[in-house]
């Protein structure tokens, strides 16, 4: 025994083989990672509501999806959830040691109720429901050692029991059927398991559906294929797949609804198969799913086929008009022309020229010698040009040839009025070949213009007008037969900008760039903008200026969301729009260089930079959907948000005021948009801009009455429905019209108050004013009385004034007399002999009698008791130990006498005055920083 090795080049044949085989166009898949939909990695079952919502036992709990936003319900017991089953408005599920029902309330909230708990004693330990199926009244949910039927109408249960291992059951037509592996297929006949089927085929392989056929049944098994059972005789059912589909693990299949199947397997993806079982598609993950291993699937109402992956959730839209092709492994590259030419579809990529056969299953090819970037592809005169970097190639059915290499070639247009040229845009300029027998030759270059020329169109009048991103239009006048430029200009308008075209449709040249789309007026020579047509860039839609004329006389332009196509009008020139509502980041072509080519009557190629799109315009027919209001809650301030129950008008406190509304279309397909517009009748009364948000939040809300109306739209679809919710903000208790009745009483009350405290304050303002008046008066008869006591007091001072006067003048003339007498004594005892001796004593003696006796002390007292008769009598009370003489002093000292003033009056010296001054200080017990005189003069 030995192994041949096959040669490398063989090898690397067979393989590009099979990737030739194993490409296909797919239908449109959308993939939900768990990350999106906020729940567990596995999806065990898939089921959908008469809402058209649809629903996942998930390794966490129910999860549910509108179309616009995922809700995960908690698993009751904190088990993995296995089977969920739509019965009427109850949502069943299964899960570990537990079953029962999800009801929507009021707020729009699922809340659940558990069956089993009602029959705990009787659960098998260790028991998961894996399947849920419905018969009229009947629920039964089945675990690998017991069905559970459960009567929805009186809550009652029923078991079928006694089976060692239940795989699956099965509902077909009105009929129950459930194996039991090693037994064989039973069917329930009055709530009674009966054996149909004990064949050693059945018993021995997992039957993982059951599809009912005109003849019998047919038995999808897990590993075995697919059995047919008619009259009790079980036979292999052949599909035409069969030899592909067999080395598979089936772990789910289901009928779909056009008479095909669809099988989930274990590690391999999923097998779209048609009415004959021949396979249509085979989707794995390296072709665009989530995970290679199927869990569960499901057929919604619109066709969509959602399947629930060991990692994730996909949606395929089966009946979608678009298929696409993923050049995952980079053999086609990007995609920058297309073109049916024949009975062969023909792509220009920046890999090379590819082909393959029209209607035929089979992947492109490519054209052998063409390998390198394709610019363009044209045709004409029933012949295949391509404008390559290498030049210009001519595409024969066996062979191709180069028939000009002097430039790379961008584009290419014929005279209208000379069929056997072709001018060729070039990237020097532009250039002409010729027809000369049956052969195309290069004929010349136009002198004297040399611009890279990657779009240019002609005129009747040897006019060429190029299109260039950085100089903007060009207009080239050319001499008869297109040998050299007369001159050339350029045009004012429209701008230059990147991604610009020129094209030619219906004999007018159409401009397109970022400033919009205009067209040529030939009479003056100048481009005009077509509002019509430049309004699809409205609402930033500027992507590219690129335009396309197809065979089918449609003009193409590609925007931010749609893809628009241009046609003729009926009665008039004024071109119809049409738009298909698939955004640009899903088609992902090379900017500026989109493309489009129709392939059949409804058939239309699309570029991608990884593949391509088959879109179907025949089937793209926009099914409509009823939008539906899924929650209304309210954003109290400090709270959480609280759901409202949607089925009735809302009366909500004035701090209730901030609302969410949540609405949806429940439609899942990948290249319909939807848009929503709403209307808040109360504070608003116009509809909003069109907008893709599920949702809008309400802020602040006046008190008052409102109606919220919501309304959707599919595409170009006009709405086919609007919801409303009403509701009433509440005004707060103090606005409200008992607060305000209370209001006018107390107003009423005030006013009353106010009255009568601004009478009392005025009639007390009146007293008050009355009292100031006469306290006035009184206050002036006082001001009389003391200004006469004041000039009684001036008087009296004056008085005491004048007296101290004669007082003083008194005292001074004493003390004068006083010096005077002891001067003329003095000189008397000078002048004193002997003889007159006797006489001058006596005189001497005289003058002594008078200085001693003199009564001037009482003259003095007198007059100052005259002036101030209670200073004597204060001070002695004040200093009790006062002597007469001390008395004296502080009556000279009180008139301001100094020191050397009162010595001659007291006959003493200057210096014993002194002493006396400090002996009287000391009896009135004054400090050292007092004066003596201050002291006096202030008692």
């Amino acid at each position: 025994m030995f192994q041949h090795k096959a040669p490398l080049k063989t090898i690397l044949i067979s393989l590009l083989f099979v990737i030739q085989l194993t490409a296909q166009e797919l239908p449109p898949i959308v993939k939900y990672e768990s990350t999106v939909y906020g729940a567990g990695n596995q999806n065990w079952m898939v089921a959908q509501d008469h809402n058209q919502f649809i629903y996942f036992a998930n390794n966490e709990g129910l999860l549910e999806f509108n179309g616009s936003n995922w809700s995960l319900y908690k698993s009751p017991n904190e088990t993995i959830m296995r089977s969920v089953k739509v019965v009427n408005d109850r949502i069943y599920t299964g899960c570990y040691m537990e079953f029962g029902f999800w009801k929507r309330y009021a707020n729009g909230n699922l809340k659940y109720t558990s069956l089993s708990k009602k029959i705990k004693s009787k659960l098998i330990e260790d028991e998961h429901f894996w399947n849920i199926i419905n018969l009229d009244k009947w629920v039964l949910f089945q675990s690998f050692k017991r069905i559970y039927v459960y009567n929805s109408k009186d809550d009652s249960f029923q078991f079928i029991d006694n089976h060692h291992y239940i795989f699956k059951c099965y509902k077909i037509n009105n009929s129950v059927y459930f194996q039991t592996v090693g037994k064989g297929l039973y069917e329930v006949v009055n709530g009674k398991s009966i054996l149909i089927c004990d064949d050693e085929r059945i018993k021995t392989n997992r039957i993982v559906e059951i599809y009912k056929h005109k003849d019998g049944l047919l038995f999808q098994t897990e590993r075995a294929g697919v059995f047919k059972l008619e009259d009790k005789t079980l036979t292999p059912f052949y599909f035409e797949s069969d030899s592909e589909l067999k080395p598979n693990s089936i772990f789910c299949a289901k009928m779909l609804s056009d008479g095909g199947f669809a099988l989930g397997t274990i590690s391999n993806g999923i097998y779209i198969l048609d009415k004959q079982g021949k396979i249509k598609h085979h989707i794995t993950q390296n072709s665009g799913l989530g995970n290679n291993t199927i869990l569960s699937l499901n057929e919604d109402a619109d066709n969509n086929l959602w399947l629930g992956l060991d990692n994730g959730i996909d949606c395929i839209n089966l009946q979608s008009p678009i298929k696409s092709y993923k050049d995952d492994s980079g053999f086609l590259g990007t995609v920058y022309a297309s073109i049916k030419f024949k009975d062969k579809i023909y792509v220009g990529t920046n890999q090379g020229l590819f082909c393959k056969s029209v209607g035929i299953n089979e992947s492109f090819r490519l054209v052998n010698g063409t390998k390198g970037q394709v610019w363009t592809l044209f045709e004409h005169d029933n012949q295949l040009f391509c404008g390559h970097d290498l030049g210009t190639f001519l595409i024969g059915p066996t062979n191709i040839s180069l028939i000009y290499k002097q430039s790379g070639t961008w584009k290419f247009n014929s005279p209208p009025n000379n069929p056997n040229l072709i001018l060729q845009g070039n990237y020097n300029g532009i250039s002409v070949i010729e027809k000369k027998g049956n052969n195309w030759v290069f004929r010349n270059k136009i002198d004297g213009f040399d611009i890279s020329s990657r779009y240019f169109e002609l005129t009747n009048k040897n006019e060429i007008y190029v299109g260039h991103e950085y100089k903007g239009v060009i207009r080239v006048l050319s001499t008869d037969n297109y040998f050299s430029a007369k001159k050339f200009d350029v045009l004012k308008t429209p701008s230059k900008g990147k991604h610009i075209s020129l094209t030619k449709y219906n004999g007018t040249i159409f401009y397109g760039g970022r400033s919009g789309i205009f067209k040529l007026d030939l009479k003056t020579g100048q481009f005009v903008k077509d509002i019509s047509l430049s309004s699809v860039l409205n609402n930033d839609e500027y992507v590219s200026g690129k335009l396309n004329v197809d065979k089918s006389n449609k003009m193409w332009f590609f925007t931010k969301n749609y893809i628009y196509y241009f046609t003729s009008g009926n009665f008039d020139k004024e071109l119809k729009k049409h738009k298909i509502p698939i955004p640009i980041t899903i088609i992902n072509p090379m900017i500026g260089y989109e493309n489009i080519t129709q392939i059949s009557d409804n058939e239309y190629f699309v570029g991608k930079t990884d593949g391509y799109f088959i879109i179907n315009l025949t089937d793209f027919k926009v099914k409509s959907h009823n939008i539906i209001m899924t929650s209304v809650s309210v954003n109290k301030l400090g709270g959480s948000l609280v759901n409202l129950p949607i089925s009735q008008p809302g009366e909500l406190s004035h701090d209730e005021n901030n609302l969410i509304f949540n609405y949806t279309i429940p439609q899942y397909n990948r290249f319909i948009d939807v848009e929503y517009q709403y209307m808040l009748e109360g504070q608003r009364g116009q509809w909003s801009e069109w907008s893709t948000k599920p949702s809008i939040n309400f802020k602040n809300l006046e008190p008052g009455d409102f109606v919220f109306k919501v309304r959707a739209k599919i595409a170009n679809s006009s709405p086919e429905n609007i919801v409303e919710y009403r509701f009433t903000v509440l005004k707060p208790w103090y606005l409200t019209n008992l607060a305000w009745f209370i209001y006018a009483l107390l107003l009423i009350a005030m006013a009353y108050y106010i009255n009568k405290a601004y009478r009392n304050y005025y009639r007390k303002n009146e007293e008050k004013l009355i009292e100031e008046n006469n306290l006035l008066l009184e206050i002036n008869a006082l001001e009389n009385e003391q200004q006469l006591m004041k000039l009684k007091n001036e008087q009296l001072s004056h008085d005491v004034d004048s007296k101290n006067r004669e007082l003083a003048v008194s005292k001074m003339s004493l003390i004068k007399k006083t010096e005077l007498l002891n001067i003329i004594k003095e000189d008397l005892k000078k002048s004193s002999d002997e003889n007159s001796g006797r006489n001058i004593k006596s005189v001497i003696s005289t003058i002594n009698r008078n200085i001693t006796q003199d009564n001037s002390w009482d003259v003095f007292k007198e007059a100052f008791d005259n002036v101030d008769n209670d200073f004597l009598k204060k001070i002695k009370a004040l200093h009790p130990s006062l002597t007469p003489s001390d008395l004296k002093l502080c009556a000279y000292l009180r008139i301001n006498l100094s020191s050397k003033e009162i010595a001659p009056i007291l006959n003493i010296s200057i210096r014993s005055m002194e002493i006396k001054r400090y002996r009287l200080r000391k009896k009135l017990n004054l400090s050292h920083d007092e004066g003596l005189a201050d002291y006096i003069l202030s008692i």
